[in-house]
């Protein structure tokens, strides 16, 4: 699921998670942007899309001809908006490896093309018993964290190749807390991730 926003030159990409597809859950999402709707920018235009990570970036399906568009296909014109787009939000994405390195490779497509785009990307620690581990483990965590150079560390090299992305984990006791009801617990994290281009030379 994705969603583009586009408002005074800045082109946000808000990410949701790799299951998030079909159109019921897209029709879902649409409803929820026009119910919201009246807390946006007059200016601000908001387009629901599929983006599924297992699918190559561009989508197949991007092209100008209306009548041969899906439901929630992309346009070119939509396409070249998230080439400049310079943000990208993803939240509660990560929670299985194969799913990870989905994500992963999408994000490096789409974070090393067109202008320089930062990632927030929010996530809870999911535990569960993995019979590969025999433990109680946080599956995806650690994948994600494979793919991540923290800043101001010394490159390493994981999962075959020195990462691409640098990343800083932001203190949330820093952020105000707005839902009360919401318990954040010790388990929620919010990064800050830039893809480093240096690394395609």
């Amino acid at each position: 699921m994705c969603i583009s926003s586009e408002l005074d030159g800045i082109v946000s990409l808000e990410l949701g998670a790799g299951t998030d597809q079909g159109d019921e859950i897209l029709d879902y999402c649409a409803r929820n942007v026009s119910l919201n709707s009246g807390l946006f920018n007059s200016r601000a235009a908001v387009h629901v899309r599929e983006l599924n990570w297992m699918d190559p970036w561009p989508p197949k399906s991007v092209s100008d001809n209306i009548a041969s568009l899906k439901k929630y296909s992309w346009t070119s014109t939509e396409f070249e908006e998230v080439q400049g787009a310079s943000l990208v939000v993803a939240a509660d994405v990560i929670y299985s490896d194969d799913l990870t390195d989905a994500l992963f490779s999408v994000l490096e497509r789409l974070m090393s093309a067109g202008s320089e785009k930062v990632l927030y990307l929010t996530l809870e620690k999911r535990y569960n018993f993995s019979l590969d581990d025999l433990d109680v483990v946080a599956n995806g965590y650690s994948r994600f964290r494979g793919y991540l150079r923290l800043e101001g560390e010394h490159e390493r090299f994981q999962y075959g190749r020195s990462p691409c992305f640098v990343g800083k984990c932001i203190d949330l006791t820093q952020i105000p807390q707005y839902v009360k009801e919401y318990e954040r617990g010790q388990d929620v994290e919010l990064w800050e991730i830039r893809y480093n281009r240096k690394k395609q030379l």
